[in-house]
């Protein structure tokens, strides 16, 4: 009772503003952490009915966001269970990369590209030194901040790489960002899924559209041979031996400036790199971002110079007198008045903030959070 009690103090720490996003996980929300007066993004996850119904993806994101600390890299805040749900964190994103491309209205630049697929870059090297596969990298999971500062999120599909013997699923990835080697049933990779998927991102925002927008796992191939080629015994010796491999027709490479004529000759060489067959030969991370495509004129973008969308929503008005909900409300929904002086330790509000909740990282262990902690402490083996 007295976890579930502390837990409920540090969910009145944030005050809902409004949803940001809904799915098969659980809800994001917006929300005030009173203590500072910052805004955050709360996602609610679901645990399960039963006490073992954990979500381990939720779990394994806790557990890697913990140790990767990065200014490319979305920081985890806080995390604590209440009332069935997992409550993730992190700091406030004011977009995605997504919009920035779909939003017709922005001219991305070759220096503008440059930046954000530098950024990408780096984010992911960082995740890649310390033996972390991404393995959902697509331009909705890479959110920008009010800065310009790009930042890999969503690691529930994340995982350690480096054991020779380690085999993981090959369904990962939104198939038009999934690897040739993934789309053949391959258990047994490494880096290399991250940089195709890197690379399609590149030329998304080369192109300002999805370059590879398979509707199969079959469709998916054949727009990747048809853009590069069948690949042969010679480019991928071990193409043959993977699990789900099949025989395509023999169809020749376009040559890629057709695929990308606006693009700079530098950016073609980056882009053929990171698109090889073979994953043994294909570019890694760090080595993409030695390319001299990174230091050719123009140079990158400064962050905070990006073009972006338009926020969506304004910012929230602390003096309305009319607050938001809090997060954790008793059986009669309260309301919090949140003016100027609630962050102050003076506050006026209706409900006083209990000024001792969050003062150490909270944790997640508590009777409906499904012994969240100890979970967290087990090694996770499995896909």
């Amino acid at each position: 009772m007295a976890e579930t009690d502390q837990s409920k103090k540090v969910a009145d720490r944030y005050l809902k503003r409004e949803v940001l996003g809904e799915g098969t996980y659980g809800v994001v929300y917006k929300a005030i952490d009173t203590r500072t007066g910052q805004t955050v993004a709360i996602k609610k996850i679901r645990l399960g009915k039963q006490k073992e119904g954990v979500n381990f993806t939720a779990l394994r994101e806790i557990k890697l966001l913990k140790e990767l600390k990065d200014p490319n890299i979305i920081e985890l805040t806080d995390a604590f269970p209440l009332k069935g749900n997992l409550h993730l964190v992190f700091e406030f994103m004011e977009t995605d990369l997504e919009a920035v491309i779909r939003d017709r209205n922005i001219f991305l630049s070759p220096a503008d590209i440059k930046s954000y697929i530098q950024m990408t870059l780096k984010g992911l090297a960082f995740c890649h030194r310390k033996w972390v596969l991404h393995r959902d990298m697509k331009p909705n999971n890479l959110l920008i901040g009010t800065n310009g500062q790009l930042k890999l999120a969503d690691f529930g599909l994340a995982r350690l790489f480096g054991s020779p013997d380690r085999r993981f699923t090959h369904q990962v990835f939104a198939r038009w960002y999934r690897a040739p080697e993934l789309l053949f049933g391959a258990k047994q990779y490494a880096s290399g899924v991250d940089v195709w998927a890197a690379a399609c991102i590149f030329a998304e925002l080369l192109l300002r559209r999805p370059f590879l927008p398979g509707t199969s796992d079959i469709d998916q191939l054949g727009k990747i041979f048809a853009a590069f080629g069948t690949p042969t015994s010679s480019h991928w010796p071990d193409m043959v031996y993977l699990p789900d491999y099949v025989e395509y027709q023999y169809v020749p490479a376009p040559p890629l400036r057709s695929l990308f004529p606006m693009a700079s000759d530098d950016a073609l060489d980056l882009l053929s790199k990171m698109f090889t067959y073979d994953p043994k030969a294909r570019i890694s991370v760090q080595r993409a971002l030695e390319h001299w495509y990174f230091s050719s004129s123009p140079l990158p973008t400064d962050p905070v110079k990006l073009p972006r969308p338009a926020p969506k929503s304004r910012a929230p008005d602390f003096s309305s007198q009319d607050g938001p909900t809090v997060l954790s409300p008793p059986r009669k929904s309260r309301r919090v008045m949140a003016g100027p002086e609630s962050f102050d330790g003076n506050s006026n509000q209706e409900e006083k903030i209990d000024e001792r909740a969050g003062e150490g990282r909270p944790t997640v262990n508590s009777a409906d959070g499904c012994h969240v902690k100890r979970k967290l402490d087990l090694e996770l083996r499995h896909d």
